[in-house]
Protein backbone atom coordinates (compact mmCIF):
# COMPACT_ATOMS: atom_id res chain seq x y z
CA UNK A 1 0.00 0.00 0.00
CA UNK A 2 1.19 3.52 -0.62
CA UNK A 3 1.39 6.08 1.80
CA UNK A 4 -1.29 8.58 0.09
CA UNK A 5 -3.55 5.21 -0.05
CA UNK A 6 -2.84 4.63 3.79
CA UNK A 7 -3.45 8.36 4.35
CA UNK A 8 -6.45 8.38 2.37
CA UNK A 9 -7.86 5.23 4.32
CA UNK A 10 -6.84 6.39 7.94
CA UNK A 11 -8.85 9.71 7.26
CA UNK A 12 -12.32 7.64 6.80
CA UNK A 13 -11.23 4.80 9.49
CA UNK A 14 -10.95 7.73 12.51
CA UNK A 15 -13.84 9.01 11.06
CA UNK A 16 -16.01 5.96 11.27
CA UNK A 17 -14.13 5.05 14.72
CA UNK A 18 -15.08 8.45 16.11
CA UNK A 19 -18.48 7.96 14.74
CA UNK A 20 -19.15 4.86 16.75
CA UNK A 21 -17.54 6.24 19.78
CA UNK A 22 -20.55 9.06 19.90
CA UNK A 23 -22.73 6.27 19.06
CA UNK A 24 -21.88 4.23 22.18
CA UNK A 25 -21.67 7.61 24.29
CA UNK A 26 -25.51 8.06 22.84
CA UNK A 27 -26.52 4.12 23.38
CA UNK A 28 -25.06 5.22 27.39
CA UNK A 29 -28.40 7.26 27.30
CA UNK A 30 -30.81 4.62 26.68
CA UNK A 31 -32.50 1.66 28.93
CA UNK A 32 -31.05 -1.03 30.22
CA UNK A 33 -32.48 -3.22 27.48
CA UNK A 34 -31.65 -1.05 24.75
CA UNK A 35 -27.90 -0.82 26.22
CA UNK A 36 -28.42 -4.38 26.67
CA UNK A 37 -29.31 -5.01 22.93
CA UNK A 38 -27.19 -2.02 21.21
CA UNK A 39 -23.78 -1.32 23.12
CA UNK A 40 -21.93 -4.77 23.13
CA UNK A 41 -22.22 -5.91 19.01
CA UNK A 42 -21.23 -1.61 18.62
CA UNK A 43 -18.59 -2.13 21.70
CA UNK A 44 -17.10 -5.63 19.80
CA UNK A 45 -17.58 -3.94 16.01
CA UNK A 46 -15.23 -1.12 17.66
CA UNK A 47 -12.81 -3.54 19.07
CA UNK A 48 -12.67 -5.14 15.32
CA UNK A 49 -12.55 -1.74 13.45
CA UNK A 50 -9.04 -0.97 16.16
CA UNK A 51 -7.62 -4.39 15.82
CA UNK A 52 -8.00 -6.31 12.96
CA UNK A 53 -8.23 -2.70 10.81
CA UNK A 54 -5.94 0.20 12.16
CA UNK A 55 -3.60 -1.67 14.44
CA UNK A 56 -2.33 -3.36 10.94
CA UNK A 57 -2.23 -0.01 9.34
CA UNK A 58 -0.68 1.67 12.60
CA UNK A 59 2.09 -1.11 12.10
CA UNK A 60 2.72 -0.22 8.47
CA UNK A 61 2.58 3.80 8.89
CA UNK A 62 3.23 4.49 12.86
CA UNK A 63 3.21 7.94 11.97
CA UNK A 64 -0.74 8.47 11.26
CA UNK A 65 -1.73 7.16 14.37
CA UNK A 66 -2.90 10.19 16.11
CA UNK A 67 -1.82 10.54 20.01
CA UNK A 68 -5.59 10.25 21.37
CA UNK A 69 -6.35 7.47 19.76
CA UNK A 70 -3.29 5.49 20.79
CA UNK A 71 -4.33 6.14 24.14
CA UNK A 72 -8.36 5.57 23.73
CA UNK A 73 -7.50 1.83 21.75
CA UNK A 74 -8.71 -0.92 25.16
CA UNK A 75 -6.22 -3.70 25.56
CA UNK A 76 -9.00 -6.36 24.14
CA UNK A 77 -10.48 -9.15 26.10
CA UNK A 78 -12.69 -12.10 25.89
CA UNK A 79 -14.60 -13.68 28.54
CA UNK A 80 -15.34 -16.65 25.67
CA UNK A 81 -14.76 -20.41 26.64
CA UNK A 82 -12.99 -22.81 24.19
CA UNK A 83 -16.30 -25.20 25.93
CA UNK A 84 -18.00 -22.28 23.61
CA UNK A 85 -16.18 -22.39 20.46
CA UNK A 86 -17.71 -23.93 17.21
CA UNK A 87 -14.95 -23.81 14.41
CA UNK A 88 -15.94 -23.45 11.04
CA UNK A 89 -16.22 -26.61 9.15
CA UNK A 90 -12.47 -25.78 7.64
CA UNK A 91 -10.98 -25.40 10.75
CA UNK A 92 -9.44 -28.27 13.11
CA UNK A 93 -8.45 -27.95 16.53
CA UNK A 94 -5.12 -29.67 15.38
CA UNK A 95 -4.56 -27.15 12.91
CA UNK A 96 -5.54 -24.20 15.00
CA UNK A 97 -2.73 -25.66 17.67
CA UNK A 98 -0.14 -26.20 14.96
CA UNK A 99 -0.76 -22.01 14.19
CA UNK A 100 -0.19 -21.15 18.21
CA UNK A 101 2.14 -23.39 18.61
CA UNK A 102 4.35 -22.14 15.82
CA UNK A 103 3.98 -18.51 16.85
CA UNK A 104 4.72 -19.40 20.44
CA UNK A 105 8.48 -19.20 21.71
CA UNK A 106 10.49 -19.78 25.26
CA UNK A 107 10.04 -15.91 25.20
CA UNK A 108 7.13 -14.36 27.24
CA UNK A 109 4.71 -12.15 24.84
CA UNK A 110 1.64 -10.64 24.99
CA UNK A 111 -1.33 -12.28 24.03
CA UNK A 112 -2.52 -9.55 22.17
CA UNK A 113 0.80 -10.15 19.77
CA UNK A 114 0.28 -13.62 19.57
CA UNK A 115 -3.24 -13.47 18.62
CA UNK A 116 -2.56 -10.87 15.86
CA UNK A 117 0.65 -13.29 14.53
CA UNK A 118 -1.80 -16.76 15.05
CA UNK A 119 -4.44 -14.49 12.90
CA UNK A 120 -2.33 -14.11 10.00
CA UNK A 121 -1.74 -17.54 10.65
CA UNK A 122 -5.04 -18.66 9.79
CA UNK A 123 -5.66 -15.72 7.15
CA UNK A 124 -2.68 -17.74 5.48
CA UNK A 125 -4.48 -20.82 5.46
CA UNK A 126 -7.72 -19.96 4.57
CA UNK A 127 -9.55 -20.37 8.06
CA UNK A 128 -12.02 -18.05 9.38
CA UNK A 129 -10.96 -17.80 13.02
CA UNK A 130 -11.72 -14.89 15.45
CA UNK A 131 -9.59 -13.46 17.56
CA UNK A 132 -11.70 -14.69 20.41
CA UNK A 133 -11.33 -18.57 19.54
CA UNK A 134 -7.36 -18.19 19.39
CA UNK A 135 -7.56 -16.33 22.90
CA UNK A 136 -10.12 -19.37 24.22
CA UNK A 137 -7.71 -21.90 22.51
CA UNK A 138 -4.76 -19.93 24.66
CA UNK A 139 -6.66 -20.28 27.93
CA UNK A 140 -7.49 -23.96 26.87
CA UNK A 141 -4.13 -24.78 26.54
CA UNK A 142 -2.85 -23.08 29.46
CA UNK A 143 -5.31 -24.63 31.74
CA UNK A 144 -4.23 -28.27 30.20
CA UNK A 145 -0.74 -27.17 30.88
CA UNK A 146 0.82 -27.47 27.19
CA UNK A 147 1.48 -23.69 27.52
CA UNK A 148 2.52 -21.57 30.24
CA UNK A 149 0.59 -18.36 30.52
CA UNK A 150 1.13 -15.28 33.29
CA UNK A 151 -1.52 -12.79 34.19
CA UNK A 152 -5.06 -13.21 33.42
CA UNK A 153 -5.45 -14.67 29.86
CA UNK A 154 -8.97 -13.42 28.97
CA UNK A 155 -7.18 -9.97 29.51
CA UNK A 156 -4.84 -9.98 25.93
CA UNK A 157 -3.08 -7.00 26.52
CA UNK A 158 -2.43 -7.79 30.61
CA UNK A 159 -0.97 -11.20 30.50
CA UNK A 160 1.61 -13.48 28.37
CA UNK A 161 2.86 -16.49 27.24
CA UNK A 162 4.81 -18.81 26.14
CA UNK A 163 5.98 -22.61 25.50
CA UNK A 164 6.74 -24.53 28.31
CA UNK A 165 10.03 -24.96 29.37
CA UNK A 166 11.31 -28.52 28.79
CA UNK A 167 12.33 -30.62 31.97
CA UNK A 168 15.93 -30.95 32.01
CA UNK A 169 16.02 -34.86 31.22
CA UNK A 170 13.99 -34.07 27.98
CA UNK A 171 16.42 -32.15 26.63
CA UNK A 172 18.78 -33.98 24.02
CA UNK A 173 22.16 -34.35 25.09
CA UNK A 174 24.76 -32.24 23.10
Amino acid sequence: MKREQAIRINDQLVIAHEAMRKARIAIAELGKKERLELDRPLYDLLLELEWQVMLPLYEQFRDLMKLELREELPAPSSELTWSDVRLPRDATEAALDDIIMSALTSQWQKVAKLIAVAMEGCEKLKLAIAPEMIGARLRFLSHADRIEGIGDLRRWGHSEVRLKDEPISARPAG
